[in-house]
């Protein structure tokens, strides 16, 4: 039996689900409260038990999450017991030596870059799958394993690809990494990993640098990428480009996306599957059909009033979100609900959560979030280092739902990793209700 201790964490659920599809016995435990996480869990039948150190037996395997340490009650009656604790990425790694391994890793545009290769890898030839939304599917029969693989802690060296993605490279983390040159020399490591190639965004500013041993292509916008989206077209029901590869016409791809970063992501899929000497009819074909990552850019229609859901927390992430509403969205005002992610993060990235969400009509603000970090470590840091230098800048709690009542043509746009839910959903209600009133 594996007792996962967090396991309605993103990695960890799929994780587990992972590891049931492919025959083992799999428990978890977690707080009570509902995560979105849980859904395929208990689409498999996996039990969800509160935490309770009397959950951890004899010959139990344990796999703890990265946020549970040794004064955790399971995780202290497991070193009590002396049974094999093995961390995400350890157990990960083992994974990774048993298939043809893809890792996608990245600062930002992992998960659906992860989603989007997993869906058309196990469309056309079948895949497992391990999703930072908390998805996971695994067939002892398929041949491919897509990984979404984080650079926080270095968990990615864990792990041994075939093939070693990298959408991007940018500070964040910035509780771990020291600077940007902390952050290279992980990928750079990451990179040399590859078995067979290192498959990397030319367009990014960093990834030039990596010294690497394995091959490495580039894809991109620009005109020295190995793998070159040609003939871009930005419209409101998505994007359409043309492909070329190392100077050869691959395919021409029209495809509901949105935003710069999407096509980029788009292009790592595409490179992968070129590699793989799949066909771009059969490519085009099935990314036409990929309908998104869980909590990326997800919408709900009401009325003339747009409702995006998205996991955006670092300002580029912010950035991109935006540029792809308006490309959709060119006519209509946008307001932002944004909570920031842990007091480190918002330290240091202040000013520029304020350049991007400037020029949008109202920009809410939530109080940080701490994760794992304490307000007492940060006594100056909270969310009115945003509020209070935004000209369109207020502070929102879940349950100022009111705030959205006189919305009308407008996007809203709900930005954390966190789960906004509460206060999202009450605004749809209030929206909904007020829409079957007119």
């Amino acid at each position: 039996m594996y007792h996962f201790i967090g396991i309605k964490g993103s990695g960890m659920s799929a994780l587990a689900q992972i590891m049931k599809e492919l025959g083992y016995n799999v428990q978890g435990s977690d707080v009570e409260k509902y995560f979105f996480t849980e859904d395929g869990l208990h689409n498999l039948n996996i039990p969800i038990l509160p935490f309770d150190e009397n959950n951890i037996q004899e010959g139990m395997k344990i796999v703890r999450g990265a946020s549970f340490h040794e004064e955790h009650p399971e995780v202290k009656r497991a070193m009590e017991l002396d049974l094999n604790i093995y961390s995400y990425a350890e157990m990960v790694g083992s994974l990774t030596r048993k298939f043809k391994t893809i890792c996608v890793a990245g600062c930002h545009g992992k998960t659906t870059t992860t989603a989007m290769l997993s869906h058309t890898l196990n469309e056309i030839k079948g895949a497992n799958y391990l999703i930072g939304d908390g998805t996971g599917y695994a067939s002892k029969e398929n041949e491919y394993f897509v990984l979404e693989a984080c650079e926080y802690r270095r968990h990615f060296l864990a792990y041994t690809p075939d093939y070693a993605i990298i959408t991007n490279i940018d500070l964040d983390h910035v509780d771990y990494f020291k600077d940007i040159d902390d952050v290279i020399s992980a990928y750079e490591e990451y990179a040399n990993k590859a078995e067979k190639m290192i498959i990397a965004c030319g367009d990014d500013p960093y990834t030039h640098s990596l010294d690497v041993v394995k091959p490495i292509f580039y894809y991109g916008l620009d005109d020295d990428n190995d793998i070159q989206a040609t003939n871009v077209q930005y419209k409101k029901d998505g994007i359409s480009f043309e492909v070329t590869i190392e100077g050869n016409y691959y395919g021409f791809f029209d495809l509901p996306i949105y935003g710069k970063h999407m096509l980029l992501d788009a292009l790592a899929v595409i490179a992968t599957c070129y590699y793989e000497r799949i066909e771009a009819r059969d490519l085009a074909k099935s990314l036409k059909t990929f309908e998104g990552a869980k909590r990326r850019f997800q919408e709900t229609i009401i009325g003339n009033n747009i409702i995006i859901d998205d996991y955006a927390h670092h300002p580029n992430e912010v950035k991109a979100t935006l540029k792809a509403v308006k490309q959709k969205y060119p006519e209509k005002r946008i307001v932002t609900v944004f909570q920031p992610h842990t007091f480190t993060r918002t330290q240091e990235f202040a000013q520029d959560l304020i350049n991007v969400m400037s020029d949008v009509e109202k920009a809410y603000i939530m109080d940080i979030h701490p994760s794992r970090e304490k307000q007492e470590d940060y006594p100056e840091i909270t969310s009115d280092i945003i509020i209070n230098n935004l000209p369109n800048g207020e502070h929102i709690t879940m349950k100022d739902a009111s705030k959205f009542e006189n919305i009308e043509d407008t996007v809203i746009v709900f930005m954390s990793p966190n789960d906004l839910s509460v206060l999202e959903n009450e605004v749809i209600e209030l929206l909904e209700n007020k829409l079957n009133e007119i």
